[in-house]
């Protein structure tokens, strides 16, 4: 594994390397006119066509209300275009991504520092939205878009049949989670359910993306910061085994039916039962409520909040900032963008969906708004108090990535092979992401 994970970190460096000598040459800083022409603004969002369509109206709405023309590109391989441009020293005035890879783009160079005071209605979002825009060196480099946090979606015909409620609690979700297996909720006469869905591939770090909230919950960490501008790796503890052993005891190993066959090589696009109307909870994100209103009806189940584990019910927080391209100038207008895309009335235009339209803010920025009363739906309240109340997001002024990796590849190993040794394997990775840490001289 540590092998493995030096040749990854190697190929890494040099890519970011690559990027930082390209993109140091982007432009001159000043506000120049650029590819996109001198009233226009290029601008990315990482979009499928349903969700493109929303981005349009938003564009199209802005404006109309300003006079600056968008060039708006939805690209879905973001990351892969996106280096293709930085090689070609042009990067887009503005992109729109997620909040993980804020620390994995600054470190490359790709972004230019925010002055949150320039941007008009910045008070109206919340502190610990800001704080997920701030780098290493204590300046922003992003603006909060749309944030969300997971929920426990759960089949309420199913517990009502069963005579059961919702869990509350770790113990009372594993007698649920049996039930739902064992006491054919369906009524169909087959033993065909399960009792959770789980996206425990180690592929892109799902295990760790859907574990991390079982994690805290338990009272473990991945990485801290220690307190003197750097990160020290905290997977051996006392808490962190505690944790990974209830999980892979409770969850994976045992003829119980608690999670669906083959979770362990699951990805979120392939652990479909949920929807498939054969697994009876997902801990997930608030996305998929449009899918599974369309596959089974929103009378069929509800969203509650994650059951509580020792420490708590903490779950995993997203979303989406807004960035501006290092170097590619037009500051004023990509200032003006921003205020309109954090605005109540920007914010209203791309919370709404409907026929061939894909929502782009689940909860919203702009703290004024109500996600329930935007969304003309009560389920967003669950959503916005859990990320409000009970959510951690991942430590992003770090390149976070090769965290989540390393800890999705031992998660995994561990989950798969149910005679592993917890406590060896975690101090492994302890290992490992100390190596992770000190690559980008963050292990103090």
């Amino acid at each position: 594994m540590g092998d493995r994970r030096r040749r990854r970190r190697l190929t890494a460096a040099i890519t970011v390397a690559g990027l930082s000598f390209a993109t140091a040459a982007c432009g001159s800083g000043s506000d120049s006119a650029g590819s996109a022409g001198p009233n226009t603004l290029e601008v990315w969002t990482r979009s499928d066509p349903t969700s493109a369509a929303t981005y349009d109206r938003v564009f199209a709405a802005f404006t109309k209300k300003t006079g600056i023309k968008v060039d708006y590109q939805p690209v879905v391989n973001f990351d892969q275009q996106l280096q293709s441009r930085a090689s070609t020293k042009d990067l887009p005035d503005v992109m729109i991504n997620d909040t993980a890879l804020m620390g994995s783009y600054q470190s490359q160079g790709l972004l230019k520092p925010i002055d949150t005071k320039s941007i008009a209605g910045s008070d109206q979002i919340s502190d610990k939205s800001w704080s997920s825009t701030v780098g290493l060196d204590g300046k922003h480099y992003g603006i909060p878009y749309s944030r969300q946090a997971m929920t426990l979606m759960i089949r309420k015909d199913w517990l009502n049949k069963l005579g059961l409620q919702a869990p509350t609690t770790w113990q009372q979700m594993l007698t649920v989670a049996k039930a739902f297996a064992a006491k054919d909720p369906d009524g169909d006469g087959k033993a065909d359910t399960y009792g959770m869905v789980v996206p425990g591939s180690a592929q892109n770090g799902y295990a760790a993306w859907w574990g991390a909230s079982y994690l805290w919950q338990g009272g473990a960490k991945i990485i801290q910061p220690d307190g003197d501008g750097g990160y020290r790796p905290a997977m051996d503890s006392a808490a962190a085994v505690r944790t990974v052993t209830w999980m892979k005891d409770n969850l994976f190993c045992g003829d119980n039916g608690v999670i669906q066959p083959g979770a362990v090589t699951a990805i979120t696009a392939t652990a479909t039962n949920f929807q498939d109307g054969n697994a009876g909870m997902y801990l997930t994100g608030p996305y998929n409520m449009t899918a599974f209103d369309d596959a089974l009806g929103k009378d069929k189940y509800e969203v509650v909040a994650a059951p509580a584990g020792p420490a708590g019910s903490d779950v995993l927080a997203e979303g989406e900032n807004v960035y501006f391209g290092a170097k590619t100038g037009k500051t004023k207008m990509e200032q003006a963008l921003g205020a309109f895309l954090v605005s109540p009335e920007g914010q209203k235009i791309a919370m709404a969906g409907d026929s061939g339209h894909q929502p782009v803010v689940r909860i919203p920025a702009n703290s004024t708004l109500d996600a329930a009363k935007v969304h003309h739906d009560a389920r967003w309240n669950v959503v916005q108090k859990a990320y409000e109340h009970t959510s951690e997001q991942f430590p992003n002024a770090l390149d976070f990535a090769p965290v989540k990796q390393d800890t999705a590849d031992t998660l995994n190993a561990i989950f798969t092979y149910c005679g592993s040794d917890v406590s060896s394997s975690l101090k492994e990775l302890n290992d490992t992401l100390a190596g992770d840490l000190k690559d980008q001289d963050l292990l103090k």
